[in-house]
């Protein structure tokens, strides 16, 4: 079964556990998933069965779109209700400082990962250390925070909505707007809504090259050429232009990449037939 699709994950689950009970209910041994959420959190997953599992790196899924909500007084090392380790009250805020705190964070957005985070230090990921114990210099990242608004205030919980780009950390968001507050903050609910075009609608098979960030181009060799890779050079394209490029038939479509003046293939065979 080739197949692509968005899952909504619920909370308290892994994206591995989720992926293993998607597996068994649509009886599938080859599937995988892109964008991983952290085990409290909930939203969109994109899903893929068969070939569609080679095509995660070449999907158009940003920007990411979530909403999420702040505990203001909560403290945690993890910046999530993982791990609560204190609580303190806070006078209730006026709405319109919030808001205007919140519509601050438009534009670039430069922090420090959380050290309960996939971030890569050494080969390793920053919780192995931060699970021990281990003090780590983690350095600061800067993400782009597109669209940003409040939603409501429910004393002591702030819920906004973010649209960022690839790899912004939502926890840390949340951490420096309730700093800029003037209080600690963590997250008590975060649901990612979108991933570029990706939504969830039900599990609604999708038609992968609907979703491809790859431009189509167009060759002069036969379909039965591109079948079997047939070696390609810039006079055989439409674009010459260096990137990435997918090629179209009724049943198949190929991936290419065009790159100092070489042609070569980076997906091929790729079935157009999806369930």
């Amino acid at each position: 079964m080739n197949r692509l699709f968005v899952a909504y994950k619920p909370p308290f689950v892994s994206s591995n556990a989720f992926l293993h009970k998607i597996k068994k209910r649509y009886r599938v041994k080859k599937a995988g998933f892109s964008g991983t959420l952290d085990p409290f959190a909930c939203g969109t997953l994109i899903i893929a069965f068969g070939a569609y599992t080679k095509l995660f790196r070449f999907l158009q899924k940003y920007p990411k779109r979530y909403r999420a909500t702040i505990w203001l007084g909560a403290s945690s090392p993890s910046l999530d209700i993982e791990k609560i380790e204190s609580i303190q009250d806070v006078p209730p805020l006026d709405e319109e400082t919030i808001k205007d705190v919140i519509n601050s964070f438009v534009g670039k957005f430069t922090y420090i990962p959380p050290l309960f985070s996939a971030k890569k230090i050494g080969g390793k990921r920053a919780y192995q250390f931060a699970a021990r114990g281990k003090q780590i210099d983690l350095k600061p990242v800067t993400s782009t925070i597109e669209k940003i608004t409040f939603v409501h205030y429910r004393h002591p919980f702030v819920t906004f909505e973010a649209t960022v780009s690839e790899g912004t950390y939502i926890r840390s968001l949340a951490e420096a707007i309730a700093q800029k507050l003037g209080f600690s903050g963590t997250l008590s609910y975060l649901e990612r809504l979108a991933e570029g075009k990706f939504v969830y609608e039900n599990e609604k098979p999708l038609d992968p090259v609907q979703y491809l960030r790859t431009k189509q181009n167009f060759v002069k060799k036969s379909k039965e050429e591109i079948f079997h890779g047939v070696k390609l050079t810039l006079d055989d394209l439409e674009y010459k232009e260096e990137g990435e490029y997918h090629i179209l038939f009724d049943d198949f479509f190929a991936i290419i990449r065009v790159e100092k003046a070489k042609v070569r293939y980076l997906l091929n065979q790729i079935p157009r037939k999806w369930q």
